[in-house]
C-alpha cells in the first residue's frame, strides 16, 4: 500500500524504469490514484536528472551559471581552431615570411644544408603516397585540359613579359626580373600541393608540372632571348636541372605510389588521415619561403620600401591576371562543346587553373646566375621574383580556401 508513495519520494535511487516495472504487477487494482501519480512520476524525475547534471547537484540558477562560461569562451576558440584550419596553409606562409625577416639566421642554414630539397622530396613524396590509380586514368582522359595548361605555361605568361618589358621603373632590375619570371615553367610543389587540398586531379596537376618543367630547358632560353635579353647569350645548366627534377620530383612519385600499391596497409593509413598529410604538406610548402625570405632579408631591407611596393603590386597584377585568362579560357573552351566537356569539370578545371598560373623560382634563380650579371644585379633580378612566388602561393591558398568553403556550402545544402 505505501510502496507505491515511497518509490515516489526517491527519485534519485533508481531511475523510473527499474523503480515501476516490479510493481507494476503486484500493484492494487486500477484507481484513480495510480493513473494521477503515475503521470507526475514521469514527468518530475527527469527534470530532476536533467537539473542535477547540468548544475552538477546545484540549483537551476547554478546550472545556468556553470554553463555561461563554456557558452562564452567555446565559440570564441572553436572560431579561431575553426579559422587556422581553413587558412592553415596562407598563415603558415606568413609566418614563415616573419621568421625568416625577424632572424635569419635559422632560414639561412637551412639553405646551407640544401633543406629545400628535402621539403620538395617530402610534399612529392606525399603526392605519390596520396595519388590513387584512378585519378592517373582520370588525367589521361583529360588530355586536352593538360594541353592548354602546357600552351598556357609556355607560351602566353612569356608573350606577357615583352609588356612588361615596357614598364619604366627604378632599379630596372625589379622589372626584368619579373619579366623574366613570365618566361619560367610552372612551380615544382605548390601548384600539385594545392590541387591535392582543394580536391583536384592530382595526377593531371603531376603531369602538367613534370612536362613544363622538362620542356622548359628548351623553351625557356628561346623565350629569354626573344623577349628580354636579345643575345645576351642565356644558358641552363639542362644537366643539373635534369637530375634535380628526377631526384626531388619523379623518384618520390614513384616510391609514394609504389608503396602504396604493394602495401594496403600504408594505403589504409593514408586514406584514414588525408588531412594530417596534407597539414604536413603546407608546413614542407612554407619552408620554401621562409628560407627565401632569410636569403634575402639584407637585400630587402635595403631596397626603398615604395619601390619594392610598386614591384610587388606588379607581381600581384600579373598573377590575377594569369588567373583570370586561364579561368576565362577554359569556360569559353567548355561552351564550345556540345557534350559533357572536361573543361567544365572541377576536378581538372581547377588543376589547371592554379598549376599554369604559377612560376617557378629555382629555375629562375638557376638562370640568373647563369647570366653572370649580363641584365642587373643578381639579387636586385631575384626580389621581386621571390615576392612575386610568395604572393601566388598566398593568393591560390586563399582561392583554394574560397573553392572549399563553397563545396562545403553546396554539399549542405543537398
Amino acid at each position: 500500500m505505501v510502496t507505491h508513495h515511497l518509490c515516489l519520494l526517491r527519485p534519485t535511487t533508481h531511475t523510473l524504469p527499474l523503480a515501476l516495472r516490479p510493481r507494476a504487477p503486484h500493484s492494487r487494482p486500477p484507481t484513480v490514484a495510480p493513473h494521477h501519480h503515475r503521470p507526475a512520476h514521469l514527468h518530475l524525475r527527469p527534470l530532476h536528472a536533467t537539473a542535477a547534471a547540468a548544475g552538477g547537484g546545484g540549483s537551476p540558477g547554478g546550472a545556468d551559471g556553470g554553463k555561461s562560461p563554456s557558452a562564452t569562451s567555446s565559440p570564441l576558440g572553436a572560431a579561431l581552431v575553426g579559422f587556422a584550419r581553413s587558412n592553415f596553409l596562407p598563415l603558415a606562409l606568413i609566418t614563415g615570411m616573419t621568421l625568416g625577416l625577424v632572424d635569419p639566421t635559422l632560414g639561412c642554414l637551412a639553405h646551407k644544408y640544401s633543406l629545400s630539397k628535402y621539403s620538395t622530396f617530402g610534399i612529392f613524396l606525399i603526392s605519390g603516397l596520396t595519388l590513387r590509380t584512378k585519378e592517373l586514368g582520370a588525367a589521361l582522359e583529360a588530355w586536352p585540359a593538360g594541353l592548354f595548361g602546357l600552351a598556357s605555361i609556355l607560351l602566353f605568361t612569356p608573350f606577357l613579359a615583352q609588356f612588361i618589358m615596357q614598364i619604366k621603373f627604378f632599379p630596372h632590375e625589379f622589372i626584368t626580373g619579373l619579366a623574366m619570371f613570365c618566361c619560367m615553367p610552372t612551380t615544382l610543389s605548390s601548384g600539385v600541393t594545392l590541387t591535392q587540398l582543394v580536391g583536384g586531379n592530382t595526377a593531371l596537376a603531376l603531369a602538367m608540372t613534370v612536362i613544363s618543367n622538362l620542356l622548359g630547358i628548351v623553351t625557356v632560353p628561346l623565350s629569354l632571348a626573344k623577349y628580354i635579353g636579345a643575345g645576351a647569350g642565356v644558358s641552363l645548366p639542362t644537366e643539373q636541372l635534369f637530375k634535380s627534377l628526377v631526384t626531388t620530383l619523379l623518384i618520390p612519385i614513384i616510391v609514394g605510389k609504389v608503396a602504396r600499391e604493394t602495401s594496403k596497409g600504408i594505403a589504409g593509413f593514408v586514406d584514414g588521415n588525408k588531412q594530417g598529410f596534407a597539414v604536413t604538406s603546407a608546413i614542407l610548402l612554407s619552408l620554401v619561403p621562409w628560407m627565401q625570405v632569410s636569403r634575402s632579408r639584407s637585400l630587402l631591407l635595403s631596397v626603398q620600401p615604395k619601390a619594392f611596393a610598386v614591384a610587388v603590386t606588379v607581381g600581384v597584377l600579373l598573377h590575377f591576371a594569369l588567373l583570370v585568362f586561364n579561368a576565362v579560357a577554359l569556360h569559353i573552351l567548355s561552351q564550345l562543346e556540345q557534350r559533357e566537356s572536361v573543361f567544365a569539370r572541377n576536378e581538372y578545371a581547377r588543376a589547371v587553373i592554379l598549376v599554369a598560373s604559377q612560376k617557378t623560382l629555382p629555375v629562375l634563380v638557376a638562370v640568373v646566375e647563369q647570366l653572370r650579371g649580363a641584365l642587373g644585379e643578381s639579387g636586385l633580378l631575384v626580389i621581386p621574383c621571390v615576392a612575386a612566388h610568395i604572393n601566388q602561393i598566398i593568393i591560390d591558398s586563399i582561392v583554394v580556401n574560397w573553392w572549399r568553403q563553397r563545396d562545403q556550402q553546396f554539399a549542405n545544402a543537398k
